[in-house]
């Protein structure tokens, strides 16, 4: 049985559409939204499939689900917007905006350490328990307090779930706004992104269930990998839980689907431009590209290259013929692309998990389409 794709594609990118269709027939999507902006204007917006493991309500043009550490992306544009309009110094020790967390170690950490997930606090010492992971006072102390894992800055240790309360508390603040807060009035507001950190309850009859994936091998629980997944500790279907969607997880729980991701991030790859609005300078999205880490992750044990808030294209994770591309991806295969010499904006969300971490076949393949249609 066909799945019926809903949405618009530029004849150019049919190709991904293509690719899009063979993720239902081959990859077996359940539900699922690709998306692409080119120098500013949607050139693939696209939607099908169903909600439910039992297909029967399908996945609508408004549908939002939880995009993981897609969400990463609009933790680190809010941080860099800030930067562009000089209320943050990058390399400014992060004593010097968030006094409390120069101690134990931490003393000579630099802002642009969270962005890199160098800074050595990718897991928690103290337990999180309950509600703990909501409660944002209660996560910024026991980060501020907390002795880094590694010296901050030499290598980077993805930080899963602790990189948006780090960024989140220095826009807390210099702002004196909740993140989800400034990045709804200062980019989502302005580009007309539905995307949310810190979901209303208005919001849950749009917003579509994950399906966990098959689990995979569990790392040693005594490794940098084993401590920064096992605490804080997260089931993926946490999600379903209105605490989760209500609380503010920069680093994880945004919802919104690929148009939304697209609508929000254009700006990184078409000089600070979306949709009409200038969101910051050209040179502050070139910030992205600021290198600094290179080698393999302290938790991911993949060679990655960090810049100020995304993945870098390298030749070990060659994600685009263009030199100033930049990626990152979510739990379950999520992913987002911001391609600033081609002026592309990609992103793919769907609802049926696979147990990586940085995206997989279905997202990738339309990615691989949506450069051969460039070609």
């Amino acid at each position: 049985m066909t799945t019926p794709i809903y949405g618009t594609c530029d004849p150019r990118f049919a190709a991904v559409r293509a690719a899009f269709e063979k993720n239902f027939n081959e990859h077996d999507d359940l539900g699922a939204s690709v998306a692409i902006t080119l120098n500013g204007e949607f050139v693939v917006d696209l939607w099908g499939g169903h909600l439910d493991e039992a297909r029967t309500e399908e996945w609508q043009e408004d549908t939002l689900v939880n995009v993981w550490s897609s969400t990463k992306t609009m933790a680190a544009m809010s941080l860099l917007l800030l930067a562009d309009r000089g209320e943050i110094d990058l390399y400014a020790k992060v004593g010097t905006y968030w006094q409390e967390f120069a101690q134990n170690g931490k003393e000579d950490v630099e802002v642009r350490h969270f962005l890199s997930h160098s800074a050595g606090l990718s897991g928690m010492d103290e337990k999180v328990e309950g509600d703990a992971l909501y409660d944002w006072d209660w996560m910024t102390a026991a980060l501020a307090k907390q002795e880094p894992w590694w010296e901050p800055g030499t290598q980077s240790g993805y930080h899963a779930l602790t990189q948006g309360h780090l960024i989140g508390e220095i826009v807390r603040r210099v702002t004196g706004q909740t993140i989800g807060n400034f990045f709804r009035q200062e980019i989502a507001g302005p580009t007309g992104a539905d995307f949310h950190i810190g979901a209303d309850e208005s919001l849950d009859a749009r917003i579509g269930n994950l399906v966990p994936p098959k689990s995979g091998p569990a790392p040693n629980p005594d490794s940098i990998a084993g401590r920064t997944f096992g605490n804080p500790g997260v089931n993926a279907t946490e999600p379903r839980k209105r605490a989760w969607r209500a609380a503010e997880i920069p680093a994880a729980n945004g919802q919104g689907n690929a148009r939304s991701i697209v609508r929000a991030q254009t700006a990184m790859a078409n000089g600070g431009q979306a949709f009409g609005k200038t969101i910051m300078s050209e040179a502050g999205t070139r910030r992205i590209f600021d290198k600094q880490t290179e080698g393999t992750d302290l938790v991911l044990g993949l060679p990655l290259t960090f810049g100020m808030g995304y993945g870098l294209n390298n030749p070990a994770t060659p994600i685009s013929p263009n030199a100033h591309t930049a990626f990152w991806g979510g739990y379950g295969g999520s992913s987002v692309i911001i391609d600033q010499d081609a002026g592309l904006c990609f992103s793919y969300v769907m609802n049926r998990m696979e147990s990586g971490l940085l995206g997989d076949p279905r997202g990738f393949g339309l990615a691989a389409a949506m450069y051969m249609a460039m070609a």
